[in-house]
């Protein structure tokens, strides 16, 4: 098989466009002797003459003029992998995989994802849905490259495998059925409700989560019933079975289930996104983590707004 030498067909290429070897050199920034060397070259390699002589000049003959055809489209991808290639090292191409719990993604990946496709189209995201503590693990593994999680699930922040990105503390809201005595009161806490039957899961960040908000209220919760999924938690909710607590975050809301805001004191949890060490110096995550920040302060889930967000759901 004949040794195909980009650099070398380019030599040809210029030359059937200037036409003249002294034209070619100075266009590639190379010498006559040079150019007409490479050329030599070329021709030995693929066995054929490429120049033949016409006066003081040179002319390219058919079998060269048949090479260029043929290799044309080798210079058309070239050309499209190094736009591809500049985009990239831009920020303005690339894939990206992110590992994220699931109230994070109505909330927070798909607002983020919008916006990239508004502002950087060239960036894709794949989403892949995982408990918080499993994110960690997907990315310790390569199998993502940002992870949404919990930062109560989260590795310590000294861990030299991570560089973490804290977004948003998201407030807890209390879960009501609508006939409860304290449904309307004009102040609650979670003291309030130290007696009821409590639904969360019998494990995990959640679980986590909610006993420990109890416990800083000072009392340790009766778990009533064991639940994980919101829909199931929120439909026990509304059949009077007990109560709970919700992160401001979950898009679940159910008509028959009144949410309590519990105040700018009230328990919260706080989401962060992580990228393997160095990971964020790359382009195409430093623009989703950008995206993911500004969902984060703009999609009405920090701070007063997100409890003013459930404050206004009865």
């Amino acid at each position: 098989m004949a040794d195909w030498d980009i650099r070398k067909l380019q030599i040809l290429r210029t030359l059937r466009e200037r036409e003249t070897v002294t034209a070619t050199a100075e266009a590639l920034h190379m010498t006559p002797s040079a150019v007409s060397q490479q050329l030599t070259n070329l021709s030995r390699q693929l066995g054929v003459p490429l120049l033949e002589a016409r006066g003081r000049r040179v002319r390219l003959t058919d079998a060269a003029r048949l090479v260029l055809a043929q290799t044309e489209p080798v210079f058309e991808q070239l050309e499209r992998a190094e736009a591809a290639l500049a985009a990239y090292t831009e920020g303005e191409a690339g894939e990206v995989r992110i590992g994220a719990f699931a109230t994070s993604i109505p909330a927070l990946v798909v607002p983020a994802v919008r916006t990239l496709r508004a502002m950087h189209p060239g960036v894709t995201v794949h989403v892949r849905e995982a408990e918080a503590a499993e994110a960690y693990d997907l990315l310790a593994t390569g199998d993502v490259d940002v992870a949404l999680s919990l930062a109560a699930s989260a590795p310590s922040a000294t861990d030299p495998r991570f560089t973490q990105v804290p977004l948003l503390a998201d407030p807890l809201a209390l879960a009501l059925p609508p006939d409860h005595p304290l449904a309307r009161a004009e102040s609650l806490t979670l003291t309030d409700l130290a007696a009821e039957p409590w639904i969360f899961g019998g494990s995990g960040p959640w679980s986590d989560i909610t006993r420990r908000a109890c416990e800083s209220a000072g009392f340790t919760p009766h778990q009533g019933h064991s639940a994980s999924g919101w829909t199931a938690i929120l439909a026990m909710v509304e059949a009077g079975m007990g109560v709970a607590l919700v992160p401001g975050m979950a898009a679940a809301r159910r008509a028959g289930v009144v949410m309590r805001d519990l105040g700018a004191d009230g328990p919260v949890r706080h989401v962060t996104a992580a990228v393997r060490r160095g990971g964020e110096a790359g382009r195409a995550v430093s623009r989703v983590l950008e995206a993911l920040r500004g969902a984060a302060g703009t999609g009405g889930h920090s701070g007063g707004q997100a409890a003013a967000r459930i404050r206004g759901h009865r």
